[in-house]
């Protein structure tokens, strides 16, 4: 039997595409049967999970709320263009990573105002792939639990840590600490001649301005990803999320052979 969804339901639920609301509510939106599989085996706290027929939960989890609505009450709450069959509603974990222990033998992503929520959530999941279980983003850095990172991150938003911090915050620290800190650069070192340690932190900039000068001052190693276009009008540069792609996978080929 389908529940009728009041109308202050809906418009709740609608209102957690702006960032704004999920901040007032501390709560986000997944959908899908896959990202919402995954959210529900993980230790992220799922409140209320609402779903047509065509889906039906294998089991119940204890604590949560759970609504079968009809398509079109979906369609009125879904943020997709095309509605899946099980939206699920998501506290926003609040992580907190200790610096002090957070390098010791493996690898951190920092990320200095990535904007595109694509970029974002594919950088997410790719940390997820090489197994790099810590992201720390500066405050300027596009929220990873809109609905377009989440989306993005196919699942992975459930398994890997991410904290928020002032850029300035993060310098101090870095500063503070004898851990290697590698940045991507247009004009570094080609990253396949480089000393890779596989611990540390590697730095992601933004999309059209890179690390900013702020980040310059701990950045120890300035990795290159070489081009070997063979003409004058190749590409300028990568997508951070292809850069990040081939520099995690630089460095855990290393991990392979070492």
């Amino acid at each position: 039997m389908n529940n009728m969804l009041s109308s202050s339901q809906i418009k709740s639920i609608k209102n957690l595409q702006n960032k704004k609301f999920r901040r007032e509510y501390n709560l986000f939106v997944a959908e899908g049967p896959r990202l919402v599989h995954d959210i529900t085996q993980s230790w992220l706290e799922v409140t209320d999970i609402f779903f047509t027929p065509a889906w039906s939960p294998a089991t119940r989890m204890e604590g949560v709320r759970y609504f079968q609505i009809g398509s079109k009450e979906m369609e009125r709450i879904s943020g997709l263009t095309t509605p899946s069959e099980v939206l699920a509603l998501v506290r926003i974990p609040s992580h907190t990573i200790e610096f002090d222990a957070l390098f010791g033998d493996d690898l951190t992503l920092i990320l200095d105002d990535i904007q595109d929520p694509g970029n974002l959530g594919t950088i997410i999941r790719l940390a997820d792939w090489f197994g790099i279980e810590k992201i720390i983003c500066t405050a300027g850095t596009a929220d990873a639990y809109s609905p377009k990172v989440v989306q993005a991150t196919m699942g992975s938003i459930a398994r890997v840590t991410l904290a928020y911090y002032d850029a300035a915050n993060i310098i101090a620290k870095l500063s503070a600490m004898d851990v290697p800190v590698y940045g991507t650069y247009l004009d570094g070192e080609s990253i396949f001649r480089s000393d890779l340690k596989q611990n540390g932190v590697i730095i992601l900039g933004n999309e059209g301005n890179g690390i900013s000068k702020e980040f310059e001052q701990v950045v120890k190693h300035r990795l290159t990803i070489p081009s070997f276009v063979k003409h004058d009008k190749g590409s300028q540069s990568l997508n951070v999320a292809t850069a990040a792609a081939i520099v995690c996978a630089e460095f855990r080929r290393r991990k392979i052979g070492s």
